[in-house]
């Protein structure tokens, strides 16, 4: 493969959006030479905006280019399994946004296509490339905290998004959990049993649309390890991302990112500004990280660190997950 590698990207949305100034301003060696997405205007203003010479009409048409070399696939949730498959039928390598699908089928079809034609595929699990979470799985693997006994992970946007992207994302266990039950894997390794309880306490629209707004979470790992996840659709002061795990010789944690590091004391209180607003604030290195290491694997021949595998297992916990909710008791992954 040459050394600029050639990209094409479809979605032009909040995150498509951030993959391109992205991949434009700060992945060496890539060329992002055209973007599509059902939206023409807003994939022609992204183009503008950020100096891509090509807007393709269709994705179909995107693919029809010989030139470009991979895809990075940053559209809805529902097109993302089809797309895998157009793209790997039309030889090229893929980047795919979380989740590749909530149905294990079509997760399935999309990673056979992606065997059959000989690509690579890396899913976008940014949090795995956010240098404090890789600092906690280098003390694990380093035994400096000993033996894991339990991981808490918090998670908790500051403001849910519209009911029009729930109905299309899957809901909070596939759109939001997704992250963290990917994370779990991360720094844990495999879940054997999941037990969920959740409600509606933001939002009785997301409700009315068939999802929760809160929830919480028990996993059991393989090692036998316990671990909670909770979530919340609404945290009024900001974007809330902490992870602990606690072992048999210490703990290892990570706390939110604030804009400025001061706290200021006076004789009437002590205070601090709120932690970053959202995701793009918070993750921007790690979306950077994980896009670079995208463009590494492919210049180097080398596996992508994040694979289709790695991709299905998160969605069979959220599965188990939703399940666990609406029975009411722990589901074992080996009923999915």
């Amino acid at each position: 493969m040459s050394d600029r590698i050639r990209i094409g990207m479809v979605g032009t949305g909040r995150i498509g959006k951030l993959h391109a100034q992205t991949l434009v301003q700060r992945v060496p060696d890539v060329a992002l030479v055209a973007v599509t997405d059902v939206n023409t205007a807003a994939a022609q203003a992204v183009a503008a905006e950020v100096g891509v010479p090509k807007v393709a009409p269709s994705f179909e048409a995107l693919l029809a280019d010989d030139s470009i070399q991979a895809v990075v696939i940053a559209s809805a949730t529902d097109t993302h399994a089809p797309f895998i498959v157009q793209a790997a039928q039309a030889g090229k390598h893929i980047f795919c946004e979380k989740p590749i699908s909530a149905d294990l089928k079509a997760i399935d079809e999309a990673l056979a296509a992606v065997e059959r034609a000989g690509v690579k595929l890396m899913i976008g699990f940014n949090r795995r490339f956010d240098p404090n979470h890789q600092r906690i799985k280098q003390a694990i693997e380093r035994g400096e905290i000993g033996t894991p006994h339990l991981l808490h992970i918090i998670s908790r946007d500051p403001s849910p998004p519209p009911v029009s992207y729930i109905k299309v994302s899957g809901g909070l266990f596939f759109d939001m959990t997704i992250h963290d039950f990917d994370m779990a894997r991360f720094l844990l390794g495999d879940v054997t049993e999941v037990y969920a309880a959740g409600g509606v306490m933001v939002d009785p629209a997301i409700g009315a649309a068939g999802d929760i707004d809160t929830a919480v979470i028990t996993l059991r790992f393989t090692n036998g390890a316990i671990g909670t996840i909770d979530n919340s659709r609404q945290a009024v002061y900001g974007y809330d991302q902490r992870v602990e795990v606690f072992g048999s010789g210490g703990s290892a944690s990570s706390g939110n990112w604030y804009a400025d590091a001061v706290t200021l004391s006076t004789a009437d209180n002590v205070r601090r500004g709120l932690p970053l607003n959202f995701f793009i604030e918070r993750y921007t290195p790690s979306y950077q990280a994980e896009l670079t290491a995208f463009a590494r694997c492919l210049q180097d021949d080398t596996p992508p660190p994040v694979t289709g595998a790695d991709g299905r297992a998160p969605v069979v916990i959220a599965l188990a997950a939703l399940r666990s909710l609406k029975e009411n008791r722990p589901v074992k992954l080996s009923e999915i």
